[in-house]
């Protein structure tokens, strides 16, 4: 039986490298000020969602339905360097995560694709 990324990872450390992802973004001037100012929140929404994103229960579409990331993404601004900066931050998460070997890769390359589908501006 294969094992999800889910639970390869597991949901601690998961969670710690979400939880470390928004210490860092809340930090960054390139992008705080998207966030509505609540980020334990914003971490607890992306803890049900990268849950279920990795192959874990479907807590996100349990409690908020369909992800429908660009259209709740829609309202924000978000150019290349909003997309950069949230996938550097995202990439020094991971590492701190210390995930088992090329889990954090795999991560951080699907991670990649979604920030590139949430681009809705050029400048």
């Amino acid at each position: 039986m294969t094992q999800t990324p889910y639970e390869i990872i597991g949901q601690h450390a998961l969670y710690n490298m979400i939880d470390h992802f928004y210490y860092l973004v809340e930090r960054d001037e390139r992008i705080n000020h998207l966030f509505p100012g609540d980020f334990e929140e914003t971490s607890r929404k992306q803890k049900q969602f990268l849950t279920q994103f990795l192959g874990g229960p479907n807590l996100y579409t349990q409690e908020h339905g369909h992800p429908m990331l660009k259209r709740r993404h829609m309202d924000f601004k978000i150019t290349i360097h909003e997309r950069d900066a949230w996938l550097e931050n995202m990439q020094h998460a991971i590492m701190h995560a210390q995930l088992p070997a090329g889990v954090g890769d795999y991560l951080y390359e699907r991670l990649r694709l979604t920030a590139n589908h949430m681009v809705n501006s050029e400048n």
